[in-house]
This record gives structure tokens, sequence and C-alpha cells, in this order.
């Protein structure tokens, strides 16, 4: 079993995955951090392309590898079992078809990400995942 953390990359999400490693170091388990890349697809000569692929794929491993070293981080000295994932799609619901297709336990996730947009408290990422999840969520501020 895992406990699962999406993140962004931004200060919210950095929170989560820290949150997250203390979690899953305290119960023994292991650390999945997943990023979902939403690049707009169009259609070329009758074939989907993603504009920008390459540097989305890029950007998004950057990002696996900051929250990796910030999940290390978190739990000092313990040892921690970490795995990532780049997913793709619609963010709560590429997280929580990974969640359903996987052995987890839990998700966390940030309460707002890097949109501009500000909700009052959660942001709409964070309240579909809660809405569509079939397991714990856990919402950090």
């Amino acid at each position: 079993m895992s406990y699962l953390v999406a993140t962004d990359g931004s200060t919210e999400g950095d929170e989560a995955v820290r949150y997250a490693a203390r979690q899953a170091v305290a119960f023994y388990e292991t650390l999945e951090i997943v990023h979902v890349l939403t690049p707009e697809s169009e259609l070329v000569d009758g074939t989907i392309v993603l504009p920008g692929e390459e540097a989305a794929v890029e950007t998004g491993e950057d990002v696996l590898t900051n929250a990796r070293s910030v999940a290390e981080a978190a739990v000092g000295d313990e040892p921690i079992d970490v795995e990532t994932q780049l997913l793709t799609g619609r963010p709560a619901t590429a997280v929580t078809d990974y969640a359903d297709e996987n052995p987890v336990d839990a998700i966390y996730v940030g309460h707002r990400g890097l949109t501009e947009e500000r909700e009052q408290v959660v942001g709409s990422v964070a309240k579909s995942v809660v809405d569509k999840a079939d397991v714990p969520v856990t919402v950090i501020r």
C-alpha cells in the first residue's frame, strides 16, 4: 500500500509533499508522488499532437525531482521509499484514476496550486479530488 501526493510544483504542493512524506515514514508506507501534465492537444494531419510535449515532460520531470528532494529533506535521516509518476489529463481525474488503479491508502493535495484564480479556501483541483476519490483525502493548507 502507499500514500499518494499530487504536486504541481507550487509552494502549496511542496507543503503537501512534506506532510505526506512524514505520514508515509510514520506509518511505514511508500510515498508516491505524481505530477499531471495538462498540455492542450490539437489535430495535425489526422494525428493528435501535444504542442511542447518534450518541454512539458521535461518540466514535469523537474517538478518530480524537486518533490523527491522535498520529501527526503522533510524526513531527515529516516528512510523513505519514494516513487514518482508523470500522469496526463485533467488533474483531479488523473489523480483519482491513478489511486483507483493502484493500491493507494490515502491522497494528499495542496489547498491551491499555481493558477492565478483564488477561491475562498480550497482550489478547484483539491475540491474535485475530494469529490472523486474513494480513499481518504487530506488537503494541506
